[in-house]
């Protein structure tokens, strides 16, 4: 952990005013203005004041929050106790946003500095002409984070003095504290925005142990680029990887990282994602306008350029001879380009070209092989993650491979022979012959969106397949990361708004099949707006925090939320004989009896189970015995199966 600024007491009472804003402004990378000047000099003589009482204490000013991107005004470590101290210089009030800004990070600190883990954190709002100090007693939450403390400048010395009591005679080692490792585990907004502001991805991904395989992941990718390059040849990557577990995340450090240190080769992120490509370039085109004071509107034109939906790249390929200018492109959630019978379709009936007979995964590659010299495509694969008809899955690139592209090298994860990668017979031939390497460094084993539970995707895998007792043992490993049932909506919704602090963000989801919701007032029906329910202000009708709109699969898949509401439907049922699929037409439920369209289903409850970072409720309704379209026993059977899975009543 870095700061511009350190001291111990001797230090801090010996040095003046111009010492320390000298080492302050030495620090400081951007370029110093007279306003954050005169701050830092309020700021010293009032924490002298403040910390003149207190006979031990190590200082940190200018602390810097990784995973934010952000530094706290001031840490003092007294004892065994961390306060986080924010100032609002000239501000008489305590607004919302510096109460949730200072609480992001004392729980930043907690989740992810591991010398942090197990001690009791104090944020503390101080605003400088408050005439009253509203919040001045800690109340510490189960994991030691305490709400924040609100002060004035008068009464900040007697609140330290007081927080600090029990915790000053207890040592603790302040330089292994202070360079214990930072972990932090981002969502892939908060990635994108890093990357794309050119932050190193070490300081905003994990790089434990658990993590490493992400590092290993790209260094392997860069290696194929590197010697395709100097070999003027083409070739695919197919990486897999459970869900949460970095995929979106490595293929953006790729795609800015190529795009920066070698310009020459244009790369580009392209995913068939929609609502993932509108949050994503809504999220780097605020932050972009803000940091830079550049238009939003002229922002949004460099965006477009480097997050690109799969489909645009196709249309605008379609129908032309054109060489792409990027040699490096990387397409996320590349299971679901289309089939040949899809695209075929499309492009013919939505697009006019009456003579397109390839699929998706073929045309894409048929695109970049039109480079006289080399190229390498980057394919990002979730297993078990087909939610829609016509997604071809790996086996359509590997058809393609086979049937026009012998010339490109194929190096693939180890893991696609797992029956969540759905390979077909011929496909698991192709793997065999010289032209595909496997490699287990193309695999990303370790879900990093929940961070309190890498072990989420395998519980999520065994209660989807039925296997309660096998579904029971992987939730009892799940200790930090909780899941409760409920069969009343408000009790959930109150859950989620208690659970979250700061702004932690959390919402409802449901399978796009649970029409029956809707006498819950939850209209699946009723699309979203993406970029407005991830993104948007919690007193925003349309955010995901009013708990109002929901959102379905594809709204969410390759998204996340810190707490999340999953509303279960009748449309996903369990019965004595397992799973049911059933889909609403117009006045009552009918079996799903194709295939694809129960593993389509079943994957949606697999995308909306496995969006929350830190815990989840699992609404149940009651149903109805006066409705025929949802009487309490099309819910009360997927109740009791999961209790029996280990889920506990609210």
């Amino acid at each position: 952990m870095r700061a511009y600024y350190t001291a111990d007491r001797e230090k801090f009472f010996s040095d003046s005013d111009d010492q320390i804003l000298g080492e302050l402004a030495r620090a400081n990378t951007s370029a110093l203005d007279l306003e954050q000047k005169g701050a830092w000099l309020q700021q010293i003589p009032i924490l002298r004041n403040a910390l003149m009482a207190i006979d031990a204490f190590t200082l940190y000013f200018e602390f810097t929050i990784p995973r934010m991107g952000k530094r706290a005004d001031a840490v003092v470590v007294i004892g065994d106790c961390i306060f986080i101290t924010e100032f609002k210089v000239g501000s008489e009030g305590f607004d919302r946003h510096a109460i949730e800004q200072v609480e992001d990070y004392a729980l930043d600190l907690k989740n992810f500095h591991a010398g942090s883990h197990h001690l009791s954190i104090v944020p503390i709002l101080v605003a400088t002409r408050a005439k009253t100090s509203p919040m001045s007693q800690p109340e510490l939450a189960l994991d030691h984070v305490s709400k924040p403390l609100l002060s004035n400048v008068i009464d900040l010395g007697d609140i330290l003095r007081h927080a600090a009591a029990q915790h000053r005679h207890r040592q603790l080692d302040v330089a292994q504290w202070a360079s214990s490792g930072y972990r932090p585990t981002p969502t892939i907004i908060e990635a994108a925005r890093a990357l794309y502001a050119r932050h190193d991805v070490r300081d905003i991904a994990r790089s434990d142990a658990d993590a490493i395989n992400l590092s290993r992941t790209q260094d392997y990718i860069a290696a194929v680029i590197e010697d395709a390059k100097s070999h003027q040849r083409k070739t695919v990557c197919f990486v897999t990887g459970v869900p949460g577990a970095g995929k979106t995340l490595a293929g953006l450090n790729i795609a800015t990282q190529r795009s920066e240190s070698h310009a020459d080769e244009h790369a580009t992120f392209l995913s068939g994602n929609g609502p993932l490509v509108d949050v994503l370039r809504e999220a780097l085109a605020r932050d972009q306008s803000a940091r830079t004071g550049r238009s939003k509107k002229h922002v949004e034109r460099d965006v477009r350029a480097f997050i690109q939906n799969i489909h645009h790249f196709r249309d605008d390929n379609a129908g032309s001879a054109t060489i792409p200018s990027e040699h490096v492109v990387v397409f996320d959630e590349a299971q679901r380009a289309w089939t040949r019978t899809q695209a075929s379709k499309f492009m013919q009936a939505k697009r006019g070209i009456a003579d397109f007979d390839m699929s998706e995964p073929e045309f894409l590659l048929s695109v970049m092989d039109r480079h006289p010299d080399w190229c390498t495509v980057v394919c990002l694969i979730g297993g078990g993650q087909e939610i829609n008809t016509g997604e071809a899955g790996l086996s359509e690139w590997m058809a393609a491979i086979r049937a026009r592209f012998t010339h490109w090298r194929v190096y693939a994860s180890g893991q696609i022979v797992q029956p969540d990668y759905d390979l077909n017979h011929d496909a698991r031939s192709f793997i065999q012959q010289d032209q595909v390497t496997l490699s287990d460094d193309l695999h990303l084993g370790v879900s990093m969106r929940s961070f309190r539970a890498e072990t989420l995707s395998g519980f999520v895998a065994h209660l989807l397949n039925g296997e309660a007792e096998a579904a029971r043992t992987a939730f009892a490993q799940l200790t930090a990361y909780p899941i409760v049932i409920t069969r009343d909506l408000n009790v959930a919704r109150c859950w989620l708004r208690r659970k979250a602090r700061g702004t932690e963000r959390y919402g409802l989801v449901a399978s796009s099949g649970a029409y029956r919701l809707k006498s819950e007032g939850l209209h699946v029906k009723a699309s979203i707006e993406p970029a407005n329910w991830f993104l948007n202000d919690r007193e925003d009708v349309r955010s995901s925090w009013y708990l109002e709109d929901v959102a379905t699969e594809f709204d969410v898949q390759g998204l996340e939320l810190d707490w999340v509401g999953v509303c279960w439907d009748a449309d996903y049922r369990y019965s004595d004989d397992g799973w049911q699929h059933h889909k609403f037409a117009g006045t009552k439920w009918r079996h799903v009896n194709d295939a694809f369209a129960q593993l389509y289903l079943k994957n949606a409850y697999r995308v909306i189970l496995t969006r929350a970072r830190q815990g989840m409720v699992i609404f149940v309704p009651k149903g109805d015995a006066d409705d025929p379209t949802r009487p309490p026993g099309f819910y009360d059977a997927t109740y009791a199966f999961l209790k029996a899975c280990g889920l506990q009543d609210l």
